[in-house]
């Protein structure tokens, strides 16, 4: 019973990567029908599917009581298949199928500075003890969640110049691993003052969906990231 309660925040964390290597699969087959869904919004399912898996494992490690050294390195290597790995492949794979020249296909290895960087900045988290109630840098599960929104953007809206595309691949990669201390946005207290930034972000997150759809993710990402540039928390 002990060893089964143990485990069971790994086991959560192993279906997120599941479900963040299924997400690289369908990065490379966004046009594809399966069960009637094109293989873009499964990507989407399966991101968000490794994101409420990433949730579980941490919420169900600290009911149960079972944290371990191996559950935070496979939480980590799982956070970068499906919130790095995965949109650094969704990326690649939208430049290809656009590109139509020389150096747009040469671009598109720019797109791998998704991922890389996300590994920088889950080492650096891992060995960062300050980043218990904000963070330094985009925090990668955001990460994703804009290019989720950019690529349905890019869908909606067609294809922007490559060189668009390149800038706002090196500015996003370059947020996960710069210094600027950005918000949790887990709620400490009930407190409506402490937690004003937080009820923005998600009355905006409501707001940008509702009105733009999936895009709105990407929208709501930038404001964070604006918010957090400019306002620091009192706990910094």
């Amino acid at each position: 019973m002990n060893q089964m309660r143990s485990n069971t925040p790994n086991l959560i964390t192993c279906l997120n990567l599941l479900a963040g290597c299924v997400a690289v699969v369908m990065a490379f087959n966004l046009d594809t029908e399966i069960y009637g869904i094109d293989g873009r919004m499964w990507f989407y399912i399966c991101v968000g599917a490794a994101a409420l898996f990433d949730f579980c494992d941490g919420f169900s490690a600290r009911m149960l009581k079972a944290y371990s050294p191996m559950g935070k390195e496979l939480d980590s290597l799982s956070d970068l298949v499906s919130f790095g790995v995965a949109p650094g492949m969704l990326m690649l794979s939208t430049i290809l199928e656009h590109a139509s020249s020389t150096a747009g296909i040469w671009g598109a290895g720019i797109a791998l500075m998704i991922p890389v960087c996300g590994a920088i900045r889950l080492a650096k988290f891992n060995v960062d003890d300050s980043q218990t109630t904000s963070f330094l840098g985009l925090p990668i599960p955001a990460n994703a969640l804009f290019w989720i929104g950019a690529s349905d953007w890019i869908a909606r809206h067609g294809y922007p110049n490559y060189w668009i595309i390149f800038g706002v691949i090196i500015v996003m990669s370059l947020a996960m691993i710069c210094n600027v201390r950005m918000f949790s946005l887990k709620f400490k207290t009930f407190n409506f003052i402490d937690n004003i930034k937080r009820w923005a972000i998600l009355l905006a997150a409501v707001a940008f969906i509702s009105f733009y759809g999936i895009e709105g993710l990407a929208w709501t990402i930038i404001l964070y990231i604006l918010i957090s540039a400019f306002t620091r928390e009192k706990d910094d």
